[in-house]
């Protein structure tokens, strides 16, 4: 006879025979004496019906003692998984058992029993993942919060976190929100390229985003409940200086420490966190999760109520929340791209409603072809439009194209349209790229129309910054260190900086709520003058780009990018030190052909400068002479007194003294500090870096001269109104002591006497400020001296209310 090891053997070697013997019916005699227990069976039977209802007696034992003790449930049931086929699949073994109920009664049958796959159901989900289902209410709690808040991620978060706060079963836990951004911005990375800032080095998500936390909700849940809300928290805050949130989200783990004092690979705080003197004694950290796989916070909880550490219960059930939430984080996404498609429209809507393409008729106010050829542009050979269009457009010398000096004044709008068409002849590249006449002639037409009739940043400015590009470029030189691609893009974008320009700033864009500050987060006005130039490049009437090759095309809409962004003076001091170090470079090499290759072959430091050179455009007004000068700066001024008109008025807020028509007398001493501390350094920079921009910065320095001396005698006037007032109100009975002594009056005159000696004086100043500057200022004049004279008049008609009240106490 074979022994046990010999048919184990035989068995593993020959398992279709196993399986046949295991399956095959015998008489009901014969399965019970295999078995040291009684068991019922039906006749014929097999092993395998055998082994399965005592499975089955096993567990239903077990699940009546579940439901007794452990789960105090009201019935239970046992599933059973198997396979068909390759499918998984769930059938019923146990079915409906109460704490009373009969086994046979429980007991499903083979032929009435109910299958369904692993995908459907609780049950299915619970086989599939191989985790315990979590109390359903749990989940609807949050559930119900996250669809009443679809407005930002963290409040999301936090109604639904602090809906379940009583079933978590912990003193306190945070949620670390992560940074989403995966692509610095161009500026950002300019250090980084020069070998001035070394690259990030730290640790990164899975998708390879630097780990950033954004904000940080502390929920308190001891004593009495409270939330704390940290926007950039620092490294060393008592929730992320252990490193284990960073972990976390590095790794995407779930990290459970059962005793933080006795860990070593995290640096948690063995002291008290705040003033409660609350510890921490042992952590639970998870990652959320979205449905991209993308790690959007991490969340932790701190020492579980009942002092002993988080077990695997509390891992599953706060698993499938932090789950949960990642997955609703699409809700969130979902609305905000909604709002941006709706903020988009209405900018869009608002975009048309103001403005029209240039219209066939205007077009022919210059490319009039259908006077010299009878005939549409579109009919026309396009050398002899070119040589039309040449013969319309004023030409450069005459008005003074070239020069830092030029002075938009004499001429009329209609002129500076054509003067843009000439800026792009003179750099030569209307022909090379063949950009079609009529096309030229539109797109300018339609950037001139793009501007707002505002007080300042309109079409008359957007032309000023592209006329001093152009004259940067060829007059200062600047033009060999870029292409003639790169050159045509420069001045285009340069007339494009500030179209559809609103008249009041960023901030107040922000603080309006326009739908403007909704779309851009960031250089808001800037961003809308860039995709505006970005519209009419997408128009095939409007596009002076479109016989570019496709990769030309992408360089010109990033330098567009780079120069109109760069106008943003937000900016302007981060750029600023990256340009000098350029120019200290620059300048100590003997070698024209050394300076040029070091920047023409070095793409940032070209935009660096490209950058720079788009700030010396935009403020290029402090430079002009005095008396082009002096009329934009009070433009500038009346437009920034709208804005602040507005402030006061539609948002009910103080606006700052720059923006208030109250502080108008103080526009001297305010132009000079901005000459100080934003012009001077643009302009001496350049100076340094090429001589031939010398003038700008000696226009500036005269500006400022011209500044400093009319802040001076206002000072030095108003000082001396001061001191009048102040001696009117502190010497009024010895002024009259003094009048009664007198033997050149009687004693009844003493208001008369002191009206007449403070009149003159009035006179006297308000005279001398008129002389000093009345040839310069013009329209100036009528800004500044009548103020004086409201003051000076004030004081004087104090002083004869001084005197009568001494003539009355006499």
């Amino acid at each position: 006879m074979a022994d046990k090891n010999t048919v184990e053997k035989f068995l593993d070697n020959n398992p279709q025979f196993a399986k046949e013997y295991y399956d095959k019916k015998v008489k009901a005699d014969v399965i019970t004496a295999a078995f040291n227990n009684q068991v019922q069976v039906k006749d014929p039977a097999s092993y395998n019906d055998v082994t399965t209802i005592q499975e089955a007696e096993f567990i239903f034992d077990l699940i009546k003692g579940m439901i007794a003790l452990l789960i105090q449930a009201d019935r239970c049931s046992y599933f059973g998984s198997r396979a068909r086929n390759g499918i998984p699949e769930l059938t019923t073994v146990l079915f409906d058992v109460s704490h009373n109920s009969p086994f046979e009664k429980n007991l499903v049958d083979s032929t009435a029993e109910i299958v369904f796959p692993t995908d459907m159901g609780i049950v299915g989900w619970t086989a599939h993942s191989k985790k315990p289902n979590i109390p359903r209410n749990v989940l609807l709690w949050s559930a119900s919060k996250v669809f009443e808040e679809l407005t930002d991620i963290e409040r999301q978060f936090h109604k639904a976190l602090y809906t379940v706060r009583t079933y978590l079963k912990c003193e306190r836990y945070s949620v670390g929100l992560l940074d989403m951004t995966k692509e610095k911005e161009f500026f950002d990375e300019w250090p980084i390229k020069l070998g001035e800032q070394e690259p990030y080095k730290g640790p990164k998500t899975p998708d390879g985003r630097e780990i950033n936390f954004y904000k940080l909700i502390d929920y308190l849940l001891e004593d009495k409940e409270e939330i704390k809300v940290i926007p950039g928290p620092p490294a060393d805050h008592w929730a992320l200086v252990s490193g284990l949130p960073t972990y976390v989200a590095e790794n995407g783990f779930i990290c459970n420490m059962m005793n933080v004092g006795a860990d070593d690979y995290f640096t948690f705080q063995k002291e008290a966190v705040d003033e409660t003197g609350w510890k921490i004694k042992n952590v639970l950290s998870l990652p959320i999760v979205n449905k991209k796989e993308e790690i959007v916070g991490v969340a932790t909880f701190y020492n579980r109520s009942d002092g002993k550490p988080f077990d695997e219960n509390d891992e599953q059930i706060t698993e499938a929340l932090t789950q949960f939430l990642g997955w609703s984080t699409l809700n969130s996404d979902t609305y905000d791209k909604l709002n941006r498609t709706e903020w988009k429209k209405d900018i869009a809507q608002e975009i048309l409603m103001y403005q029209t393409t240039a219209t066939l008729n205007d077009v022919q106010t210059i490319l009039n072809t259908q006077d010299k050829f009878g005939s549409a542009p579109e009919d026309c050979d396009q050398k002899e439009m070119y040589k039309l269009l040449r013969s319309n457009i004023p030409d450069a010398k005459k008005v003074e194209l070239h020069e830092f000096r030029f002075s938009d004044f004499p001429l009329s709008e209609l002129e500076l349209i054509k003067c843009g068409i000439r800026c792009f002849f003179e750099l030569g590249v209307v022909e090379k790229f063949k950009v079609p006449a009529e096309i030229l002639t539109r797109w300018m037409y339609t950037v001139r129309r793009g501007y707002r009739d505002i007080t300042y940043h309109n079409w008359r400015h957007g032309f000023n910054v592209g006329q001093t590009m152009f004259a940067l470029l060829l007059t200062g030189k600047l033009k060999k260190y870029y292409s003639d691609l790169e050159a045509f893009a420069m001045v285009a974008a340069g007339f494009c900086h500030d179209i559809d320009h609103r008249g009041t700033n960023n901030l107040y864009q922000t603080k309006s709520l326009s739908p403007l500050a909704k779309l851009h987060s960031s250089s808001i006005m800037e961003r809308h003058h860039l995709e505006y130039s970005k519209t009419l490049m997408e128009n095939e009437n409007l596009n002076i780009f479109q016989n570019l090759q496709k990769r030309q095309f992408e360089t010109v809409q990033h330098l567009f990018e780079v120069c109109i962004i760069a106008t943003d003076l937000a900016l302007y001091f981060k750029k600023r030190t990256m340009f000098q170090k350029i120019v200290e470079a620059v300048e100590v090499m003997p070698e024209e052909k050394d300076k040029i290759n070091y920047i023409s072959n070095n793409a940032t430091r070209k935009e660096i400068i490209m950058a720079m050179m788009m700030t010396a455009c935009d403020l290029s007004a402090i430079t002009k002479p005095w008396e082009v000068q002096s009329k934009v700066a009070l433009m500038v001024a009346a437009e920034f007194w709208e804005q602040g008109d507005l402030e006061r008025t539609v948002l009910d807020q103080q606006p700052i003294p720059m923006m208030d028509r109250n502080h108008a007398d103080e526009l001297p001493k305010m132009q000079c500090g901005f000459i100080d501390f934003v012009c001077s350094f643009v302009y001496k920079e350049f100076s340094r870096f090429h001589t031939e921009i010398i003038p700008m910065f000696d226009g500036l320095n005269i500006n400022r001269g011209e500044w400093r001396a009319l802040a001076d005698v206002y000072e030095a006037k108003m000082k001396a109104i001061e001191d009048e007032k102040k001696r009117l109100e502190g010497g009024g009975g010895q002024g009259e002591r003094r009048c009664l002594q007198s033997k050149a009056l009687p004693q009844s005159s003493c208001s008369f006497c002191i009206c007449i000696v403070n009149f003159p004086l009035t006179v006297f100043l308000i005279c001398s400020f008129y002389r000093s500057r009345w040839r310069e200022f013009k329209d100036m004049r009528y800004l500044l001296d009548l103020q004086f004279m409201n003051v000076c008049l004030d004081v004087y008609l104090y002083s004869v209310c001084v005197c009568a009240q001494a003539c009355v106490h006499r």
